[in-house]
């Protein structure tokens, strides 16, 4: 997975539209290989973002789980933690 698309289900408050928004950019820049495309490919790249959105957003909805709802300030210290023994910080 790209390490820059994160985990978006089960989190109180749930994920937002720009948090959907912006994993869908990253995953189609990954796909599409660039951060940027070029204008011949922009309304493509569009396209594709959108329908990546689309499609994440109705996954998000439709997904059910038992497990409590995860708290985003405790995930991000456990990622704080795992960063900081993984590089030294």
């Amino acid at each position: 997975m790209c390490r820059n698309i994160r985990v978006l289900h089960n989190f109180e408050p749930p994920a937002t539209s720009d948090e959907v928004q912006a994993a869908a950019l990253q995953y189609v820049r990954k796909v599409g290989g660039a951060t940027k495309p070029s204008a011949a490919n922009q309304a493509a790249f569009d396209k594709a973002v959108a329908a990546v959105a689309a499609a994440t957003q109705e996954l998000l909805d439709a997904l059910v789980t038992t497990a409590p709802p995860k708290d985003r300030e405790i995930e991000a210290a456990k990622a704080k933690a795992r960063a900081a023994e993984r590089y030294g910080g």
